[in-house]
């Protein structure tokens, strides 16, 4: 009876009812970083149902990452972010496993990490992770969602291994270091890290119910002070290194640690 009325304003549409929210209840999503972007993904996750939400960061809560982190309060500060983010979840929904990761993913653990999860929601803060969860679960066959922001504006992309292309099709590699400003030198409008990620859990919950459409072969291009929104049609890279029928073991032989210094201001 508590689920029922927990859950009753998602059972009652149409493309959800019992049996969707029995999925969900049964289904296993993981968050990579517990900052700007996974913060609201997380809420909207274990406020939904999803049966595990996993979180992996290997930070420490920081006054700096308030202005958008909304799972860190001013007493956290200091606090590891997956001891402050399982307390906040835990607090919202007791029938939710929440398993925290403190550690930082890289190829010698990422396979472990991801493999037991369905859905992977990305949200680090750098090109090397994003990288590397990519090539990961493209391996693995695993659906994932990826964003990134900068100042008023973020992207989005969702892919499905085997369905779509991925994100080396449209970005083979990572920018050179330095190419990128990090989130000290442009700055990042918190609101615009809720709406993304809020799209994340969206992309998220609509695979687990096999519902919508989601972000495949499409990259979603939003900017808030004109708010105008842009879908770019992405090609699948014949020629793709981590997709296509050329690809290579790129997890084991890729050196995403040398472009670990190139960070993505959208977690920090």
């Amino acid at each position: 009876m508590d689920q029922l009325q927990r859950y009753s304003r998602q059972i009652i549409l149409p493309n959800v009812g019992a049996k969707g929210q029995k999925k969900l209840l049964e289904s296993k999503v993981l968050i990579i970083g517990a900052g700007g972007l996974g913060s609201p993904a997380a809420y909207y996750l274990v406020a939904a149902g999803v049966g595990e939400v996993g979180i992996v960061d290997m930070d420490k809560v920081d006054i700096s990452n308030l202005q958008r982190q909304i799972l860190h309060f001013s007493n956290d500060v200091g606090k590891p972010k997956t001891v402050s983010a399982t307390e906040k979840l835990e607090a919202l929904n007791p029938d939710v496993v929440v398993t925290s990761i403190q550690d930082r993913i890289t190829k010698k653990n990422v396979y472990q990490i991801i493999d037991k999860f369905d859905f992977i929601l990305e949200g680090s803060d750098n090109f090397a992770t994003k990288f590397l969860i990519n090539d990961a679960c493209v391996s693995l066959r695993k659906p994932f969602t990826i964003a990134g922001v900068l100042r008023f504006e973020g992207q989005l992309l969702t892919v499905v291994p085997g369905n779509s292309n991925c994100y080396r099709c449209i970005f083979p590699d990572p920018p050179p270091p330095g190419l990128i400003p990090s989130c000290q030198e442009a700055g990042i409008l918190g609101a615009v890290t809720g709406l993304f990620g809020s799209l994340q859990a969206s992309e998220a919950l609509k695979y687990l119910l096999g519902i919508g459409d989601l972000l495949t072969g499409r990259m979603l291009i939003f900017d808030v002070l004109s708010m105008s929104s842009t879908i770019v049609n992405i090609a699948k890279d014949r020629n793709c290194k981590a997709c296509s029928d050329l690809s290579v073991d790129l997890v084991n032989n890729y050196d995403y640690e040398s472009y670990d210094v190139c960070e993505l201001p959208n977690d920090r």
